[in-house]
Order: structure tokens, then sequence, then C-alpha cells
């Protein structure tokens, strides 16, 4: 269902696809940025967890709806320095599915709280 597109005379990267083909989709769902809060509302101060507790929430609202990381076409991370990029890497080692999302990073001042590191979204297809 979700084709990799990347085309020679891009630098290759094994962690996200240059685009994205859905065919024969039926459904698309739009994920809300996701953050670092634990169930309990509350926020640890590391980005690495706060980056696991994102993409574990991304992953449980694709399970509500039925689907997994497989199905997600397209990412948005938002991280507010641009220092912690290899943190945030390491962090989510492995949350890469078969066919890596098309993916696009921004590092933005803040999010919605002052303590929080990292957001996000996503829109998967299945």
């Amino acid at each position: 269902m979700l084709t990799a597109i990347n085309p020679k005379g891009i630098a290759a990267v094994p962690f996200y696809s240059q685009g994205i083909e859905a065919k024969g989709a039926s459904r698309t769902i739009y994920i809300s940025g996701q953050v670092g809060v634990a169930e309990d509302g509350s926020v640890p101060d590391s980005l690495a967890e706060q980056a696991r507790l994102a993409i574990g929430n991304l992953n449980k609202v694709l399970a509500a709806a039925g689907m997994g990381p497989e199905n997600l076409a397209k990412i948005t991370i938002y991280l507010t320095d641009e220092n912690r990029i290899g943190e945030f890497m390491q962090a989510g080692a492995g949350a890469v599915t078969a066919t890596p999302p098309a993916t696009t990073l921004l590092i933005v001042k803040a999010l919605a709280a002052p303590n929080l590191l990292i957001e996000i979204e996503g829109i998967a297809v299945g």
C-alpha cells in the first residue's frame, strides 16, 4: 500500500523516505502533534524519554484507529534544540518501519509548554 519514492541523485537516508505513494488507501488519519507527556500528565526532563513517549503516544493513536507505524505516510517532528538532534535520533532508533515515512524535522523556538522538548504529528493511510 505504501511505496517509498527515493530517486537517484538525492542522498539515501535509512530512517525516512523522500516521498511516499499511498495506493488503494481507503482511510486517512491525521494525527495531532503528540508530545512527551506520560499518561499521568508528567513530563520527563530527558529529551530521549520525551521522544519515546511522543512516539508511543503516536502509536497509541494509530492502534486506536486499527493501524500501526507501517501505515504512517508522513510525520513532522518539532524539536526545540538543534543541538539535540542526535539524541532524538538515538531515542527514535527502532521506531522506523520497513517503509520509513516521508519526514520533516523542524527546529522551533518553543512548544505549547516550556518543558516540552519534542512534538511529532503524523498522517497515516490504510
